[in-house]
């Protein structure tokens, strides 16, 4: 029997160039009803497939229950950033709303009836019977990444996690690929002296605080740890976690990164992602009809895209 829906590539075709950033068009939802539904069709455009595919991730299951859960995440999310309660990269708040959507669904027995998928072992039952919040190996990883400015939380998921090529996040922020290739570099530095930074100012003893260079100095120069601070991490777990969480800067940074924000099925996310040549094997599910975008779940702007617009600065305050 012939499949009803058509066939897609591995790595979907990418929206046309807007000029528009994510900040802008989220700007929009206040607005008059035609930049409102203007606003809402790109942003579903840009994010729709990962929400959908993180939602399929949590559920363990690609049926019905799955674009349901994505867009009650789209509903929470735009709400809140449309009334400046939430500051911060769009697609990493979403991807958290449909994690908690699914958590608390599968939680409520009127829903799971109605939702049969809400109740597999490894979905949603699964999600509710795991403790809420950041594990405690990523606490410090957590830290740094929330007092990172939005554009520079954006830079770093769009590139290390969905792996996508840097004019994708450069059109998400509305500035040149060129900005944001050079802006990179200097972002990735600002998360880890964050870890670092947060590894000290939440140091249990005097004695962590003392080994905090003594683990970051080695672990970017390429050395070994000295003699003394391999000791100390055999009976210091907190410890442990830091030098963990550095050493992710060296090769892991995406899976740091996923397991700091997502938490549950942050590998299977990643491995989800078309970025890193994963197969379309699930039928796919369309955005919501009131609002369904008619391009693909990603924006791309050319080389010469809008330059016009504010500069990513990774050292100015956090938005988060």
């Amino acid at each position: 029997m012939q499949s009803p829906y058509p066939p897609r590539p591995p790595y979907p075709p990418l929206p046309a160039p807007s000029g528009e950033s994510d900040r802008d068009l989220v700007a929009r939802l206040a607005g008059a009803d035609d930049a409102r539904h203007h606003a809402v069709a790109l942003l579903l455009a840009r994010h729709w497939r990962a929400a959908r595919d993180y939602a399929i991730v949590c559920l363990a299951s690609a049926g019905p229950a799955a674009p349901l859960v994505a867009t009650a995440a789209f509903h929470q999310v735009l709400g809140r950033m449309a009334g400046g309660a939430v500051g911060g990269a769009l697609r990493p708040h979403l991807l958290v709303a449909v994690r908690d959507t699914v958590r608390a669904w599968a939680a409520d027995d009127g829903t799971c009836a109605a939702l049969p998928e809400l109740r597999r072992p490894t979905g949603g039952r699964g999600l509710r019977a795991t403790k809420p919040g950041t594990p405690e190996r990523r606490q410090l990883a957590e830290r740094a990444f929330r007092a990172l400015p939005g554009a520079s939380q954006c830079l770093l998921w769009h590139t290390e996690v969905e792996v996508e090529p840097i004019n994708i996040p450069a059109g998400l922020l509305g500035i040149a690929p060129a900005t944001a290739t050079a802006a990179l570099e200097q972002v990735r530095e600002q998360f880890r002296a964050g870890c670092v930074r947060a590894h000290r100012e939440l140091a249990p003893t005097k004695e962590c605080r003392f080994y905090n260079r003594l683990l970051d100095i080695p672990m970017r120069r390429g050395g070994a740890l000295l003699p003394d601070v391999r000791q100390h991490l055999t009976v210091c777990p907190y410890c442990r976690h830091a030098a963990d969480t550095i050493g992710r800067f060296e090769g892991g940074l995406d899976l740091l990164l996923a397991e700091t924000v997502l938490g549950w099925g942050a590998r299977r996310y990643l491995d989800s992602r078309p970025g890193r040549g994963a197969a379309e094997e699930l039928p796919h599910t369309p955005a919501p009809e009131a609002v369904r975008p008619g391009a693909g779940g990603r924006h791309r702007t050319g080389s010469g895209s809008g330059s016009g617009a504010a500069a990513v600065r990774p050292c100015s305050p956090a938005s988060h």
